[in-house]
């Protein structure tokens, strides 16, 4: 996750039944951002994320509504698709997490935004993670990251945020024909999901906890660095992993250099 302090966005408010009423133009932006993104992620994302799309019966026409998914992940993994603002408080989103639901702000980006959006929106949440919130691997270390920063320090919180980017935001996962995309943040982006798989300039780290614990990020560029699982089952074992013992070994070793340019940005 991410700290975005404001947004020009609005949630689409929804009736009594959880569905919110889009116009002619949103559907349409879903449509091109779905049609765009297909072929792009067709040969790069992971075989769980398009047994996902099957599941939820994802489809370039209309905007799903929360309701629809919810469906089907409460049958996949216990999970459901929670309405909400454009930007909700930290403490919001962890009580989300912790009970299985999943923040889904119901707005869709304009065209001027086609590109590269920093808050997350309907798109984002839907088409990049709902997929693999179908796998139980991803579904259960999600709750368990939520669950860990209620109980935590803001300063621990910081730390554990390292852990979500480059897994359920940014992670890949290996393949007999080389590394796939299973984060959300990439499936999501047509220029990260390309530059992920195919790009030589980032590096593709082995998946490493005190590693991960280490490695600064910022959320407005384009990855210098992913970490790379042998399998989603991996993101079991972080579900027992003594991850507050983590941090602790990672701050006694220290901090890395960030790996970018902190003056460039995608913006």
């Amino acid at each position: 996750m991410a700290a975005i302090k404001s947004s020009n966005y609005k949630s689409r408010s929804v009736d009594k039944f959880g569905n919110a009423e889009y116009t002619k133009e949103e559907n349409s932006v879903w449509h091109d951002l779905y049609e765009r993104q297909v072929p792009i992620v067709k040969t790069r994302a992971c075989p769980e994320y398009f047994n996902g799309v099957q599941l939820l019966d994802l489809n370039s026409q209309n905007i799903p509504q929360c309701t629809e998914v919810s469906k089907v992940l409460l049958d996949a993994t216990g999970w459901q698709l929670e309405p909400v603002p454009a930007l909700i408080p930290f403490n919001k989103f962890f009580e989300l997490l912790a009970s299985r639901r999943f923040p889904a702000a119901t707005f869709i980006r304009s065209r001027e935004d086609m590109d590269y959006l920093k808050e997350p929106d309907i798109f984002h949440e839907v088409f990049g993670h709902c997929p693999l919130l179908t796998n139980q691997a991803y579904a259960d270390f999600t709750q368990t990251y939520g669950k860990l920063c209620l109980t935590t320090t803001p300063e621990d919180r910081a730390m554990l945020a390292k852990l979500y980017w480059f897994t359920i935001e940014f992670g890949l996962v290996k393949s007999e024909a080389g590394p796939k995309v299973y984060g959300g943040g990439i499936l999501s982006s047509k220029e990260e999901t390309i530059y992920a798989v195919d790009s030589e300039i980032p590096q593709r780290k082995p998946f490493d906890v005190i590693d991960i614990l280490r490695t600064p990020y910022r959320i407005d560029i384009l990855q210098p660095v992913y970490f790379v699982i042998d399998n989603l089952d991996v993101l079991f074992s972080l579900v027992d992993m003594d991850l507050l013992g983590a941090i602790k070994e990672a701050r006694a070793l220290g901090m890395y250099e960030p790996l970018y340019d902190k003056e460039k940005s995608k913006e």
